[in-house]
């Protein structure tokens, strides 16, 4: 009986991004046999940051899959050979045949990885707390070992059989990547949320004022958001225990020299929390325009891996689905989440320096400060808020526009 060749090019899991060191195949895109062009999307992956597509590292057919789907490959681990098939061995079974629904138990076929990888073309996936409409939404999940299974947790319970009429899904990755970053969270630090009232209506103002022409010269919609978060990220610099990480063993903390702003942006497979580098260099409009480009880079699924990892601080635009306010989850191992809830415009007393009292319509909106209780107590995260809230009751000028 002849012997199938399966000498050719092998298709490596390429680097991904710090702190990345395995993926889950989720589905090929191609069978044994079928003919590949270089570059050509070949299979999917799934990570706890991002899904992406491998492309075809050269062109020929795709000889062996030796990775099935829902397998699980460390990076640089081989996931299929693409050659010249031999004709003496080749079979119209070979080219017709479908890729292997193997358990990803199962052991799968070794190989040589090749150095060199080939580039990734990222699909937008990833973790965070809570979905925007307009705006960003604003936060961002954990990491934790995906390898992770309830029964670990401590967690068990009873699910009812499926009754007809039910529809009963395979819960996708991302969605199982939130679980468990969620609970590994809560599990982890003492988490208490303090929440205050600001009062914006001189922010509100500015911006109706300046909106159009702000546009105009940015090519970017001027939001609540960047003046929200100018405000928070100034704040960590008069309280930095709000900018800070404690060790697992809980005898050390490091305080951040900088602030790299995780951002959770909505998307039609799920939120991904891509980082804003050193955003305390940043002004107004530069804010502005970088959480409308993660945006956009998030939903057109070009977002790579290493802007979604190094966050040190997280900011939830929970407002902006019109909640007043939440209790967001702390982004582990960060110590803080501040959740911003929808503007609304109420009736609120006000006394002059006589002590008289009139009643006006203000722009006002519930700051929630989520925080671990381990090295943040209710007096620092109450003055943190108080900064905040100081900053935006003060407003800002249109000259911190330009």
């Amino acid at each position: 009986m002849p012997t199938r060749q399966i000498t050719g090019t092998t298709v490596t899991v390429p680097p991904l991004g710090d702190n990345i060191t395995e993926v889950t195949v989720t589905r090929w895109l191609k069978r044994p046999g079928e003919e590949v062009t270089a570059d050509e999307p070949l299979l999917e992956v799934a990570t706890d940051k991002v899904d992406s597509e491998i492309p075809a590292p050269a062109a020929g057919t795709l000889l062996e899959i030796l990775a099935a789907e829902d397998e699980v490959v460390p990076i640089g681990g081989a996931l299929a050979l693409i050659g010249t098939p031999d004709p003496a061995s080749e079979s119209p079974t070979d080219a017709t045949s479908e890729p292997p629904h193997i358990s990803a138990t199962e052991s799968g076929t070794a190989a040589e990885s090749s150095s060199e990888s080939a580039a990734v073309r990222d699909v937008a996936v990833s973790a965070a707390t809570t979905p925007d409409g307009s705006n960003p939404a604003i936060g961002g999940g954990p990491a934790v070992s995906l390898s992770a299974t309830p029964s670990e947790t401590g967690v068990t319970a009873h699910i009812p059989s499926a009754q007809p009429g039910d529809r009963v899904e395979r819960l996708p990755r991302i969605r199982q990547t939130i679980a468990r970053r969620m609970l590994e969270s809560l599990q982890t630090s003492a988490q208490l949320t303090t929440v205050v009232e600001a009062d914006v209506t001189r922010i509100a103002r500015l911006r109706d004022e300046s909106k159009a022409d702000f546009l105009g010269r940015t090519g970017v919609k001027l939001s609540f958001l960047p003046f929200f978060t100018k405000a928070a990220i100034e704040a960590l610099a008069e309280h930095p225990v709000i900018n800070a990480a404690v060790n697992a063993d809980c005898t050390e903390v490091t305080y951040h020299a900088a602030v790299h702003l995780g951002m959770a942006v909505d998307s039609s497979k799920g939120l991904m929390v891509p980082v804003i580098r050193d955003a305390q260099k940043l002004n107004i409009p530069a804010l502005a325009q970088a959480i409308t480009e993660n945006a956009e880079l998030v939903r057109s699924g070009r977002i790579g891996p290493d802007t979604l990892s190094g966050g040190t601080f997280t900011i939830t635009n929970t407002g902006s689905r019109g909640a007043l306010f939440d209790t967001p989850i702390v982004n582990q191992p960060q110590s803080a989440v501040l959740g911003m809830g929808a503007v609304a415009e109420r009736v609120v007393p006000q006394h002059d320096s006589t002590g008289a009292v009139s009643f006006g319509v203000r722009s006002m909106v519930y700051l929630s400060l989520s925080y671990d209780h381990r090295i943040i107590d209710g007096a620092d995260a109450a003055r943190y808020l108080a900064t905040v809230r100081r900053r935006l009751d003060s407003g800002f000028t249109a000259e911190e526009l330009v």
